[in-house]
């Protein structure tokens, strides 16, 4: 029975509201992916940025908003000078190191 038609049912004289919707199976929730308590704020963005995001984190396997918390810290880390640096660019600015190109 749905909620419509189970309040329907109240309302006519039936069973506890609560009874009919309990009917439902449980609602499974994602896992969250932090042990860190979060806190949720709105950003906008216009359409193109939103999908050029949502393709970077599409290409890493990661959520949009893992990915933009991974930005937002990064950005942080460089004002206070304990930027952290992917491994891939260490490597990529050690074989430009190792290899330099003539200018």
């Amino acid at each position: 029975m749905n909620r419509h038609d189970a309040t329907k049912h109240f309302h006519e004289g039936g069973d506890r509201l609560a009874d009919l919707i309990d009917d439902n199976a449980p609602v499974e929730l994602p896992t969250p992916d932090t042990d860190v308590p979060m806190v949720s704020r709105s950003v906008r963005l216009p359409v193109e940025t939103y999908e050029r995001v949502r393709a970077a984190a599409d290409a890493r396997g990661i959520g949009v908003t893992t990915l933009m918390r991974q930005w937002i810290e990064a950005g942080l880390a460089d004002l206070d000078d304990s930027a952290t640096v992917s491994l891939a660019d260490v490597r990529r600015a050690l074989a430009a190191l190792a290899h330099p190109t003539a200018a």
